[in-house]
């Protein structure tokens, strides 16, 4: 039985229809990026969404990027934050919005039922705009990496950093007071 040619043709392109991002691996290779280079090889690695795309090993997990997003955005951060992500992750499949994620965690932080980190946590986030990304290979270039130090509950007050930062590359406490106080790091661009 011969096919009609456009259901040929339908045939012949699903497979490139059916890809909506990058492959599994170079997922797995950009979310790596933002990770310290001794750590990567052994970190767990999740898409955006929160699927599991490795299981690793060391005290690192690695966050792939939106793919909804132009250009690329992928973090890093320490294990003991991941009931925090996996809460957001949930809370985000359910149809709440950014505020309505906030306002959850936080109740539930202050209630006990959310674990936050007890000690400062870091998370490096690394982007870079979209002309520079290469999303067949996964390469990326003029990429800018932060750094963000996760304190919950602290402030300017508690830690003697500033509201905002003083100077280029200089730290400074964003959500003062809240289950999200953090300190961030921002090197100068160059």
């Amino acid at each position: 039985m011969k096919l009609p040619f456009f259901l040929m043709l339908m045939v012949a392109w699903l497979p490139v229809l059916s890809q909506t991002g990058p492959s599994k691996e170079i997922q797995i290779k950009m979310a790596l990026l933002a990770a310290p280079e001794d750590q990567r090889s052994d970190a767990t690695v999740y898409a955006f969404d929160g699927t599991l795309l490795r299981k690793g090993t060391n005290q690192t997990v690695c966050l792939g990027d939106d793919p909804t997003r132009e250009g690329l955005s992928v973090s890093s951060y320490h294990i003991s934050a991941q009931p925090f992500m996996e809460r957001g992750w949930t809370l985000r499949k359910e149809g709440k919005t950014a505020q309505e994620i906030f306002t959850t965690r936080e109740a539930e932080s202050k209630a006990g039922k959310l674990k936050l980190p007890d000690q400062g946590s870091l998370l490096n986030a690394l982007t870079a705009e979209e002309k520079d990304v290469n999303w067949t290979t996964g390469d990326a270039k003029n990429t800018y990496t932060r750094s963000v130090v996760y304190i919950p509950w602290a402030t300017a007050e508690s830690t003697g950093l500033p509201l905002k930062p003083a100077g280029p590359g200089l730290p400074w406490i964003m959500d003062p007071g809240t289950h999200r106080a953090h300190i961030m790091i921002n090197p100068a661009r160059d």
